[in-house]
């Protein structure tokens, strides 16, 4: 009878142990908990302040699949938020790809195509195609877009080019993206990188019909000098 109560006592302990004894005694392993995500719609209006300031910045923009509408398939640069930029874009005509390099400087695009120099143009033609003056602009481009967004809810922490970035999922449309990624239409759902320490916009990845664009950022408020070429 005594070892039958030892035996009893003994499991009577064991049980309270392992019911006081938190989940990572239990299994041998550290159980960090996630840091409380921060409002996403905080997020991204602190996003489009931040951006709306930017001066300079390095874009990349690439397209995938088949969108109607959709003829920029990649461009990539420096601008300046009064306008100017210069760099390459890749435009779909009539189903083959056409590499162009460009240069806008005031109301003057400088466009070279595969062969020759380049052609002096109104701007006012490039935003028939794709304009990249727009992208800073804070009542066309990126900023505009950030402004907009509806239904924003933070996802996760992840970096972006090896920068802290809370993940944000937001909806767009195709109007407010004109002047980031023209020729699209309706709602777009659209996931955002926003910078943990200034709150800038790293990256953004849009779900367009029959294919995707994304649009990364990076070199903000370098030193950038634009002339005609």
């Amino acid at each position: 009878m005594s070892r039958l109560r030892a035996v009893l006592a003994l499991s009577a302990v064991l049980f309270a142990l392992v019911a006081c004894t938190p989940d990572k005694a239990r299994t041998g392993g550290s159980t960090a908990s996630l840091p409380d995500l921060p409002p996403g719609d905080t997020l991204v209006k602190e996003s489009a302040t931040a951006m709306q300031a930017i001066k300079t910045t390095q874009f990349l923009i690439t397209a995938e699949g088949e969108v109607a509408g959709l003829s920029l398939r990649r461009a990539e640069g420096t601008l300046t938020k009064e306008g100017s930029a210069k760099g390459t874009a890749q435009i779909d005509q009539s189903g083959a790809a056409v590499e162009l390099e460009f240069v806008i400087v005031g109301d003057k695009l400088y466009l070279k195509g595969p062969t020759g120099g380049y052609q002096t143009l109104p701007l006012t033609l490039a935003a028939t195609v794709y304009d990249p003056s727009a992208i800073l602009d804070p009542d066309r481009g990126i900023a505009k877009v950030l402004s907009s967004a509806t239904g924003a809810t933070t996802e996760a922490s992840e970096a972006v080019d090896g920068k802290d970035a809370w993940r944000v999922a937001v909806t767009t449309t195709g109007t407010d993206l004109a002047g980031l990624i023209p020729g699209v239409t309706g709602s777009i759902p659209a996931k955002l990188w926003i910078a943990n320490a200034d709150k800038r916009l790293l990256k953004a990845a849009f779900t367009l019909s029959g294919g995707s664009a994304t649009v990364t950022f990076k070199e903000f408020d370098a030193p950038v000098t634009i002339s005609a070429p």
